[in-house]
């Protein structure tokens, strides 16, 4: 976990004087590392990018910035991560803490599970894949409800045990869905 991160999502200087607010964070980031068991689940697959919608596997991703976003791949890392309910679990005992508590936990879990999806990109990147921007339901003019075609494709509630409301709100709260372009080996744009 980054501390200028955890400084930023607490929406302060990234240099900080205050002993008491760095020791909190040590001991949020301290327990984090002990009790949080991230789980993923990435895989590649071939797409078809149109201009306002990404095709793969028979579902339609309706949006034209995440076609400008991955257009010219051939290819397409969807995941799902998240941190488990244990963070919940923790979110909860901080809150009733105190605000401090709270928010800095808050803050933590947000910095880790951006370290657990930066860890997926890394690993695709190590295997010689370049990539493009992640992108997430939620985002721009990807509607959240296009959540569910990404629960669906990927199983999620089964292989990880990432749950979706009925509001399209993931059940563990610090968790992600994504999309990432993979741009072709050949260095060529894709093929249709």
């Amino acid at each position: 976990m980054n501390k200028t991160e955890i400084l930023h999502y607490l929406r302060t200087a990234s240099r900080v004087d205050d002993p008491r607010l760095l020791a909190l964070i040590d001991d949020c980031m301290a327990e984090v590392d002990a009790t949080v068991q991230p789980r993923t689940l990435e895989r590649i697959f071939p797409c078809r990018v149109t201009e306002d919608a990404l095709e793969v596997e028979g579902f339609t991703l309706k949006s034209r910035r995440l076609a400008q976003t991955i257009a010219g791949c051939d290819r397409v890392c969807i995941f799902g991560a998240t941190l488990g309910f244990e963070c919940d679990r923790l979110l909860r005992t901080y809150s009733v803490d105190g605000i401090a508590r709270g928010a800095v936990m808050q803050a933590v879990l947000a910095s880790k599970i951006e370290e657990v999806c930066d860890g997926i990109e890394n690993r695709l990147r190590a295997q010689g894949l370049t990539l493009r921007q992640r992108y997430s339901p939620g985002y721009f003019d990807l509607d959240i409800t296009e959540q569910r075609k990404i629960f669906a494709l990927l199983d999620l509630t089964k292989r990880i045990g990432l749950t979706l409301s009925d509001t399209c709100q993931m059940i563990p709260t610090k968790s992600v869905t994504a999309i990432i372009g993979i741009e072709p080996q050949d260095g060529g744009q894709a093929h249709e």
